[in-house]
């Protein structure tokens, strides 16, 4: 497994399952760091199917939020998956957002304290046998902080590059010297040589994030006040549709990753100088789906 490239995030579509474990064997083979799988289309069906096809490279959800299931049910998962897996399977847990909430039916509490009542809970279930390493989803430097003292890694989505040195202060100095604490970031990333058309598409994937109260709330913290405000201006206004135009190229170049292979492959190495152990590369394409997007990937990080 080379240290140079990233992980990357997986999703398996519904009537390309198959081909989606294909895949799955295909990152392994070309030496990726990691696969991990987001909460959409369930959020551990698909690492157990990783599991049963793969050999050497770690995987996990990030993340599987932590009110879809029993606790139980999470820890006699996570431990079968751990010890199917040779250790391989990293359970990466989070409180997920608003809209995730409302599609789950759950009321949820204050972040930190279900969070930390989860892991707590989750230890203590018996006869599981051991657990695997637990990643806990982290926006801001509380549930870094969190994360340090209970868990095992932290792995942020589509946060500021810039901004992941002032978060991972939050570490007690011990785990950010630790190479065994997992440090991820999800990035979403758009490979082509027309730099605006691979920014549009990353444009497209955050419109979503922009909505919420939480990330802007971030971002603001993370120097994009501007951007911010204006966001929340048009949404009070009534103009959804035009938020998308407050979400500067300055921002778009902080959160994700988009233009020629080389600008790509620096960006990576950015977010390596920024502290994060494991970039994990959330492919877009400009033209076609996920497949597509993966082609060009491989082509640009692991020809």
């Amino acid at each position: 497994m080379s240290e140079d490239l990233p992980a990357l995030s997986l999703v398996a579509v519904p009537g390309r399952r198959r081909q989606t474990l294909e895949l799955a064997r295909e990152i392994e083979r070309r030496g990726f760091a990691g696969i991990f799988s987001p909460s959409m289309f369930g959020t551990l069906a698909l690492p157990a199917a990783i599991a049963g096809v793969t050999e050497r490279v770690l995987f996990g959800p990030a993340i599987a939020p932590i009110y879809a299931r029993t606790v139980p049910d999470f820890a006699q998962s996570a431990a079968f998956l751990h010890e199917v897996s040779g250790g391989r399977f990293r359970l990466g847990i989070g409180v997920a957002h608003a809209p995730a909430h409302r599609r789950m039916g759950v009321v949820p509490g204050r972040p930190l304290a279900d969070i930390r009542d989860f892991v707590t809970r989750l230890r203590a279930v018996e006869g599981t046998g051991p657990l695997p390493p637990i990643v806990i989803a982290a926006l801001r430097r509380r549930m870094v902080a969190l994360a340090g003292e209970i868990g095992d890694g932290v792995v942020f989505a589509n946060t500021a590059r810039d901004a992941m040195p002032a978060s991972l202060a939050a570490l007690p100095a011990g785990r950010r010297a630790d190479p065994g604490f997992f440090i991820g970031a999800m990035i979403p990333t758009c490979i082509a040589d027309d730099l605006d058309a691979a920014r549009a598409v990353n444009r497209r994937s955050l419109l979503s994030y922009a909505n919420l109260p939480n990330y802007r709330n971030y971002w603001k913290e993370a120097g994009f006040e501007a951007e911010m405000v204006a966001v929340e201006r048009v949404l009070a206004e009534g103009r959804a549709e035009d938020v998308g135009a407050c979400l500067t190229d300055r921002w778009l170049d902080q959160v994700s990753l988009a233009g020629p292979a080389g600008r790509v492959r620096e960006g990576l190495a950015a977010w390596r100088e920024a502290g994060v152990r494991t970039p994990i590369v959330v492919p877009s394409a400009v033209a076609g789906g996920q497949f597509r997007a993966f082609e060009e990937v491989f082509a640009a990080l692991a020809a």
